[in-house]
């Protein structure tokens, strides 16, 4: 297994080995065992599956607080998303930076997202399928949401402005300056 730290080390690219043959291929995506031996030692408690259907759909940027703060490991099973995370652990040395990575079914990477980072992504085909781990439940009272196009974070969205396609709550949410502290840095 790879595994790449990216611009925010606490962010990591990885990249597990596929073998392929006439009939396909086989992947171990995930394992404790081996992560573990990489320092990599999470507890995942829930897989979460979604389909966007058209190109240009952003998800984000979200997260959840305590006590059900998640980190997140995100891999794409068709399609491709540009991948997006932003440190927002005040007095973190890159709080408000983001670091990005194409995941895609062909790539087969994946990202990890540790608690204390929004996390977002844009399709970059249509029907694109986006598997990911979570570390913590999913508790609407925890969950939290930034402006996916908030203008201090300036994330460059690989998508044609106007041509986005948004839910109705990511559309409405604050700016990360309007926002409490969610997150310290210890």
């Amino acid at each position: 297994m790879k595994i790449e730290s990216l611009a925010i080390p606490e962010v990591k690219l990885i990249t597990p080995p596929k073998f392929g043959d006439a009939r396909g291929f086989f992947s171990e995506t995930w394992s404790a065992s081996k992560l573990r031996a990489h320092g990599f030692d999470e507890n995942f408690v829930q897989d979460n599956h979604s389909l966007s259907a058209a190109k240009g759909t952003i998800r984000g940027l979200h997260c959840q607080v305590a006590p059900r703060v998640q980190g997140k490991l995100v891999r794409v099973v068709r399609g491709a998303i540009w991948d997006v995370a932003v440190d927002i652990r005040q007095s973190s040395p890159t709080y408000g930076q983001w670091v990005a990575a194409e995941l895609s079914a062909e790539n087969w990477a994946q990202l990890w997202i540790p608690g204390g980072f929004l996390h977002g992504f844009c399709t970059l085909v249509p029907d694109t399928e986006v598997i990911y781990k979570v570390t913590a439940d999913y508790d609407k009272a925890a969950e939290r949401a930034v402006i996916w196009n908030d203008p201090d974070l300036a994330l460059p969205w690989p998508v044609e402005p106007g041509a986005e396609l948004l839910s109705d709550k990511d559309r409405i949410a604050p700016r990360l300056a309007d926002c409490e502290t969610w997150f310290t840095y210890a």
